[in-house]
């Protein structure tokens, strides 16, 4: 059978494609990955999460945003969309636009089955690269399980994970704790994940 041939699309295309289609996709070095549709377990937990870090700085110089929000990395050339982002100070924003931030101090992935891999390796290196991302929490909608990465110097990361619903998570970048119990909050378990496998490519 004959190979078919990859297309590669610019930064510029793919914004352009981003704003004239009804369903979101995510940017890697050329490709374009169209996103698989979340599911309630993984709505719910975003939520979860968001809404306590809003909760907790409404008073204070930080900002929350949830997966509507891009975030480009240009050391690796990718367009993502994270599930929760926190900001310290003002967001800033890739050439001008309001959509788009370049300066997250915390990332949240909710892990989806077609894409965990990704969001835990090539994902995570990508991350890496920008200058102020400090912290990074990888939460499973279908088990009580959390990872928790924080950085400590220049290259080194703490690593420490949780899979009982008693206890609490205090994050290191800054002051602020929920427990488990809360991130799983409405969660069902028993739920049938219908999440079709999506394209995603390691970088």
């Amino acid at each position: 059978m004959q190979a078919t041939q990859q297309r590669y699309y610019s930064p510029e295309e793919y914004l352009t494609l981003e704003e004239t289609t009804d369903y979101k996709s995510e940017y890697i070095d050329g490709e374009i990955i169209p996103m698989a549709g979340g599911s309630t377990n993984h709505n719910q937990i975003a939520l979860n999460f968001s809404t306590e870090l809003n909760f907790a700085f409404k008073k204070l110089d930080y900002r929350v945003f949830m997966s509507d929000v891009r975030l480009w990395i240009p050391k690796r050339r990718i367009y993502t969309y994270p599930d929760v982002m926190l900001v310290a100070g003002k967001p800033e924003y890739y050439n001008n636009r309001t959509d788009t931030i370049t300066n997250p101090q915390l990332i949240i992935e909710v892990l989806s089955p077609s894409t965990k891999g990704y969001d835990k390796s090539n994902k995570f290196k990508g991350y890496r690269t920008i200058p102020t991302f400090q912290e990074y929490l990888l939460i499973d909608q279908n088990q009580i399980y959390i990872e928790h990465y924080h950085k400590t110097d220049d290259n080194r990361w703490s690593f420490r994970d949780y899979d009982e619903s008693d206890v609490a998570i205090g994050l290191a970048s800054v002051s602020f704790e929920i427990s488990v119990s809360d991130i799983y909050n409405k969660v069902n378990f028993e739920q049938v994940d219908g999440e079709t496998s999506s394209d995603v490519r390691e970088i």
